[in-house]
């Protein structure tokens, strides 16, 4: 497995020496689902415009040591966090003019990223921008300034969403009957978001005493199964969920578009599972909500949804208006995962009290062992215990 390879390069016109990584390629239109091919040390070309923290997070989790994106990082729309933790966690960030290295360079090809250029075999094959770590976070400052234009934008976009997305507020979206039972019970939605692994570790004692119902949204599933749980659930067009994690068992539900457009349906019937599908408007964790409010559930807990402007922002697609639409809907019975894990106090088990038990039994012992008096008085009581139950010596 190829490392980075940190060289002696020529001196650039600052005096210092361009950052020199080597490693293998690895490309991917989508970024999420090109991190589920990823090795540590590979060099990962992606096609990503306004690169989100999420994704980000998940190529440093990854261990890739340098990321070439045909598309800007950052447009400057608004302050998104992906280039900024690339950056800071060490990863080389070059920005490239075109798409050139999709035709260019095929999966495995060993290339050297020496500053901005782009090298195979010692050869040049493309030259992009360095994201520097000081223009990258200047320029994340000046955007968290100047947010006014973005919201308005999004402020315009959910106003379209209500005039063409009514049946989200309204409610008339066709359910067919789910095994998994909603009914008066909380319900945990995982969706593949911010901090969606640690959330989810935090809420273990929440899962163990109260048993939710365990529903996750694509990729949200796959953290469901790594932290050893069983999904009861799994919604969204199934491109990010593993197969592994489509086999747990869990009731498959397919998002359709209102058009009854289903990218998910082709994919479970080549594995052979069963599904159903739900055509509505939205993204997947606004059916995988709806789903849940509309079948009954008490209370809903959101991992890894967004919660602030920036997050929504973050997400890049037109679509997350929608979600903000669907939190006006339920908004009385949704609450956020970090609020749960802050306020909600574990019941005690019977693990510590069975210990401290047997801990004081085992002193009780040793003291009786140890003191003549005291075990002359314990084979007393034996002897009467003995009598009483009617056991022969």
């Amino acid at each position: 497995m190829a490392v980075a390879r940190p060289t002696a390069a020529r001196i650039g016109a600052d005096g210092e020496a361009p950052r020199e990584v080597s490693g293998p390629a690895r490309a991917g239109r989508k970024t999420k689902l090109l991190v589920k091919r990823l090795n540590r040390g590979d060099i990962a070309i992606i096609d990503h415009k306004d690169l989100d923290r999420v994704s980000a997070e998940d190529l440093i989790a990854a261990g890739v040591v340098a990321v070439l994106n045909c598309r800007p990082s950052s447009t400057g729309a608004y302050p998104n966090m992906g280039p900024l933790l690339l950056v800071q966690a060490g990863v080389h960030l070059v920005d490239m003019p075109g798409d050139g290295l999709f035709k260019e360079l095929d999966d495995h090809d060993e290339i050297t990223v020496r500053g901005g250029e782009v090298l195979k075999r010692g050869k040049v094959v493309a030259k992009g921008s360095v994201q520097e770590p000081e223009d990258v976070r200047d320029l994340n400052e000046a955007r968290r300034l100047e947010i006014g234009d973005a919201l308005e934008a999004f402020a315009r976009n959910t106003i379209e969403h209500m005039l063409e997305e009514r049946e989200l507020l309204a409610g008339k979206l066709e359910l067919p009957v789910f095994h998994t039972d909603f009914r008066d019970r909380p319900a945990l939605v995982v969706v593949r978001g911010v901090d969606h692994r640690k959330d989810l570790r935090a809420l273990r004692p929440y899962i163990r005493d109260v048993r939710p119902a365990l529903v996750g949204v694509d990729g949200g599933a796959n953290a469901l199964v790594e932290e050893g749980f069983a999904p009861d659930m799994i919604v969204g067009d199934m491109d990010s969920a593993q197969e592994a994690t489509l086999r747990c068992g869990a009731e498959l539900v397919v998002h359709a578009y209102p058009d009854g457009r289903a990218p998910g349906r082709e994919h479970l019937e080549s594995l052979g599972l069963p599904y159903k599908l739900v055509p509505a408007p939205g993204t997947s964790q606004d059916v995988a909500m709806l789903i849940a409010a509309e079948k009954g559930a008490r209370l809903i807990v959101s991992v890894g949804s967004q919660w602030n402007l920036v997050e929504f922002l973050d997400k890049n697609r037109r679509g997350m208006s929608s979600t903000f639409l669907t939190r006006l809907r339920i908004g009385e019975i949704l609450v956020d995962a970090k609020g749960v894990s802050r306020l909600y106090r574990p019941r005690p088990t019977m693990a510590p009290l069975a210990l401290v038990l047997l801990v004081g039994i085992v002193a009780l012992a040793a003291v009786i062992l140890v003191t003549p008096g005291l075990r002359d008085v314990a084979d007393l009581l034996w002897l009467k215990l003995q009598v009483l139950l009617g056991i022969e010596a």
